[in-house]
């Protein structure tokens, strides 16, 4: 239960950086159109006070709408992005009126030229700021393809009006490189960003779906062990039921022989239900490596198994496995709940007639326990006292059969939990001693 909630709260703790990676990022292809629109599109602008009232309306009226410009694109951002992970399609009718202010803008530049409200090297850097506001979003819902042809035309466009309305050959060099520049600085700022946090969100998705699939696999799995072993004899206590009231409503004496029958058979599938519960919740040294495993990478942990298809794994004996197993169940735990671990390894070898169990990890904490049984990192295995599924619980189960555990730092970060127990076990634990987790 307790390895569930830490998955559950490490999940939502890589989710929140990931919605936190989202923000930033929508919050700065916002913020780009405002840091353009605030210094290249603003500072050439103040030459057109020195060229008349014309001038200075037609520099304050491209100032405003490129204002609203800024706003629609900030506006239009969040459902491109969405557009381009293929949550919900872009509705065309939003670029309509950015499309037009762009037309708008191109215009108010090339009167600006026409009437020389602004100098050659102020023209070029207000270029800068001319299609930036509407590109932030267009790009992420074309082809990269369409995206540059449409900007090359765009560019086209403005070359040619500007040179009808006299521009020398400098100045629409400079326009040209301007324009080259901030169509491929959008491109290379929107595009990889919206790439990599599709690629995150789909990995976070893939993980939530593994995990509801487990979760499913499992009730499925136990659902069909209880159908077996329940519906055959419900379905015979019913037919013997039956019959047993019919025989007693005809003062047939044999209606107690098949009630008797009906008990034992009830006794017995009760018994069996015990059973299947009981090996629900026996530990299986293959599937708790399984199991560890799974649970380690779906928390964000890099897990390595080593030797489990070794003799120190199958190879051992039934009560060793299952021995161990509770081992790297309650180690895996362990893992999940103490200071921030992304490698973990589980070694399993054969030494001296006995097969030694290791699961380290890094991120131990500076609280680690010593090793000697009174606790480890952040109190993952819970002290020794517990008597539960802690180091107690462990030693008793391993003691049962000649073993013996230890836990401890490692050095450099690292915490090792080493189990030891003899190929030639006395005995297995008694299935009566139960830990705090089965009862």
């Amino acid at each position: 239960m307790i390895g569930r909630v830490r998955g559950w709260r490490r999940g939502w703790q890589e989710r929140t950086k990931l919605q936190r990676i989202d923000l930033y990022t929508r919050v700065t292809l916002c913020s780009l159109p405002w840091v353009f629109l605030l210094s290249w599109g603003l500072l050439p602008l103040g030459a057109t006070l020195d060229h008349g009232p014309v001038a200075v309306a037609l520099g304050a009226a491209f100032f405003a709408v490129n204002a609203v410009q800024c706003v629609l694109s900030n506006r239009n951002v969040a459902p491109a992005f969405a557009h381009y992970r293929g949550a919900e399609p872009f509705p065309p009718r939003r670029l309509r009126l950015p499309a037009a202010l762009l037309a708008v803008l191109t215009g108010l530049l090339v009167a600006l030229a026409a009437v020389g409200g602004i100098d050659d090297p102020g023209l070029s850097l207000l270029v800068l700021d001319l299609p930036l506001a509407f590109t932030v979003p267009y790009v992420l819902l074309v082809p990269v393809r369409t995206y540059l042809l449409h900007c090359a035309a765009f560019g086209v466009v403005v070359l040619g009006l500007l040179a009808a309305v006299g521009a020398p050959g400098g100045l629409l060099f400079g326009v040209a490189v301007s324009l080259l520049v901030v169509v491929l600085l959008v491109l290379v700022s929107t595009r990889p960003s919206a790439w990599s946090l599709t690629v995150m969100w789909q990995a976070e998705e893939a993980r939530d779906m593994q995990a509801r699939l487990a979760v499913a696999e499992e009730r499925l799995r136990f659902g069909r062990d209880m159908h077996d072993v329940l519906g055959r004899n419900l379905a015979v206590i019913a037919l013997k039921s039956e019959l047993a009231v019919e025989l007693a409503q005809r003062g047939n004496a044999a209606a107690v022989d098949q009630m008797v029958e009906v008990q034992r058979i009830a006794r017995a599938s009760q018994q069996e239900v015990r059973d299947v519960v009981r090996g629900y919740r026996e530990a299986d040294l293959p599937t708790e490596l399984l199991g560890a495993k799974g649970v380690l990478e779906a928390a964000g942990i890099t897990c390595t198994v080593e030797g489990a298809d070794g003799p120190a794994g199958i190879g051992a004996p039934p009560a060793v496995q299952a021995a161990l197993g509770w081992v790297v169940r309650e180690a895996a735990t362990n893992v999940l709940r103490h200071g921030d671990p992304r490698v973990c390894v589980i070694r399993l070898t054969t030494t001296a007639g006995a097969v030694v169990l290791e699961v380290e990890n890094d991120g131990a904490g500076p609280g680690a326990g010593q090793g000697d049984g009174s606790g480890v990192a952040g109190g993952g295995f819970g002290a020794g006292g517990g008597g539960g599924s802690g180091l107690a619980g462990l030693r008793e189960r391993l003691a049962a059969l000649g073993g013996s555990l230890e836990a401890g730092p490692a050095g450099d970060g690292l915490f090792r939990v080493t189990a030891t127990v003899p190929l030639t076990a006395p005995g297995r634990p008694s299935p009566g001693t139960l830990s705090t987790e089965e009862r």
